[in-house]
């Protein structure tokens, strides 16, 4: 039924084969560290094409693709991405992304393609079907193809960390992770995450007959990339959660609202959409509760009105009720708030020398209960190195001082412009006589894998750029399908000036 689903609504699409990779790849789950039926396609893929296909012993894998005849001795070019994908849906939606394939759709108007509830996972297998595509194309002109596709991008790049200098020989890269039509990518920010352990204080609930169990809930944001979209003023579910329960407790005594439990994100990369708590609430203040969370509602709509028209607050019944009488104490639901309340969010410090280019942000992503602790994950983000480890000894700060336990990731680093490079020249030669138009040249508050791949190959030449993506790591994700098009085209007249530039 999703093969059926997906097959209708890429009907007539240009460029096909781009299209029909994309439904192929799409039947293949494919979450971050468990990219193996994605890997299994591209065996299949370089077998039937009879090009050379090497793994390494992490799964990225290389595809070599020989030389429209006659231009074997042109430079190499790779072009990169990355194929597994976030896995984000909507709470409602029933999908497993261990199993379940993504089911594609066109949208109303006809122009965009998403999926059924679920991240799409354009970003960034539309790049990598680009590079199917292209290789198969017997009108493109081309030196020596590698397609460079890499492993675990969304959840710590760890596969282009694994990266040997031996396994891609390419003197430019094409890297195809980019979301905005128009514009030549030359640079990203650099990441970490600061994650803090919290042990749960709790304490037995007196005459648990007198109260019944409710979830509280923020629901209907519309999340997203936590790079691009950290600057628009969207709504952290996290944040809005906080200051419910605060609006609550202000005016209804903590011992008539006993929390047990607290869910918030799934993605360090995305910004929360959906948190929420599992409380007992005593019987005879349930309306005084409901009373409370109503009025605060009313104002965070009226705060979000612009950029979060869809933002509910609710109470509601538990999915699944607890026999258990534990619950966190008032004193440490206290602290918990206030962690929420203090602990940064969003931009930092905007570029000095990029107009409009967020230079530092955090993300609080995640909060979750397990195994008697409470868990909280956030990302940095900076395309200053110095920036990055500032943000993220700032988040931590206030972990420490309200007692958790508190870890920094390794990280990874940036990506500097290089306006030098004769890559972006000849980008920028071919877009201007193609669309006489000129290119944006930019930076990106994200973190693309070319400034790691810089570690490894320092004499290669890269640029970045793609179709447009709105809403990348929420299930609002869709790809402009003429877009598609554009960047396919793009990239088959990128390969030939660089085959015949030579």
């Amino acid at each position: 039924m999703s093969l059926q689903r997906s097959l209708e609504a890429i009907k007539g699409l240009h460029p096909a084969p781009l299209w029909n990779y994309f439904v192929k790849l799409s039947q293949c789950p494919r979450p971050s560290k468990k990219e193996e039926k994605a890997i299994e396609f591209l065996r299949a893929y370089a077998k039937e094409n009879n090009f050379d296909i090497n793994v390494d012993n992490v799964g990225n894998c290389l595809i070599k693709v020989p030389a429209t005849p006659g231009y074997e001795n042109t430079p190499t070019v790779a072009i990169q991405g990355h194929i597994d994908m976030v896995c984000e849906k909507n709470k409602t939606t029933q999908h497993d992304f261990d199993t379940d394939p993504i089911t594609l759709i066109r949208s109303q108007d006809g122009d965009w393609i998403h999926a059924d509830g679920t991240t799409l996972g354009s970003d960034n297998g539309i790049g990598v079907c680009c590079g199917l595509a292209l290789a198969t194309d017997k009108d493109v002109v081309h030196g020596p193809i590698e397609l460079l596709l890499t492993i675990d991008e969304e959840t710590g790049m760890s596969g282009v960390m694994a990266l040997k200098p031996e396994f891609c020989t390419a003197k430019y890269l094409l890297n195809l992770d980019a979301e905005e039509l128009g514009a030549f990518y030359v640079g990203c920010a650099g990441g970490q995450d600061t994650t803090a352990s919290f042990d749960i204080v709790e304490e037995e609930l007196v005459d648990s007959s007198s109260f019944e169990q409710v979830s509280i809930m923020v629901s209907g944001l519309k999340g997203g990339h936590s790079g691009i979209d950290i600057h628009t003023g969207r709504g952290n579910a996290i944040k809005l959660l906080a200051r419910t329960l605060k609006h609550v407790l202000d005016e209804v005594p903590s011992d008539n609202l006993k929390v047990f439990y607290i869910e918030a994100g799934s993605k360090r990369n995305a910004i929360p959409r959906e948190a929420w708590v599992n409380a007992y609430v005593k019987k005879d203040k349930l309306e005084a509760v409901k009373e409370r969370v109503a009025a605060f509602e009313k104002l965070a709509v009226s705060e979000f009105s612009v950029p979060e028209p869809n933002l509910k607050i609710s109470v509601g019944p538990v999915e699944s009720a607890t026999t258990s009488t534990k619950v966190f104490a008032s004193e440490f639901l206290s602290k918990l708030i206030s962690v929420i309340f203090a602990v940064p969010h969003g931009v930092f410090q905007m570029s000095p020398v990029i107009e409009g280019l967020v230079e530092t942000s955090t993300n609080l992503a995640i909060v979750n209960t397990r195994d008697g602790k409470i868990e909280f994950c956030t990302s940095q983000r900076s395309s200053v190195n110095s920036a990055k480890n500032y943000a993220a000894h700032s988040v931590a700060s206030v972990f420490a001082l309200s007692g958790a336990d508190v870890k920094h990731s390794d990280g990874y680093v940036g990506w500097q412009p290089d306006m030098n490079s004769p890559l972006l020249k000849l980008c920028k030669d071919v877009y201007t006589e193609k669309y006489k138009a000129t290119p944006e040249i930019k930076a990106i508050h994200a973190g693309l894998e070319c400034g790691l791949l810089l570690e490894t190959y320092p004499n290669m030449h890269m640029i970045a750029y793609g179709p447009t993506i709105v809403g990348a790591h929420s299930p609002d994700e869709k790809v402009r399908i003429a877009d598609v098009a554009h960047t396919y085209e793009l990239t088959s007249a990128i390969l030939e000036a660089i085959a015949k530039s030579q």
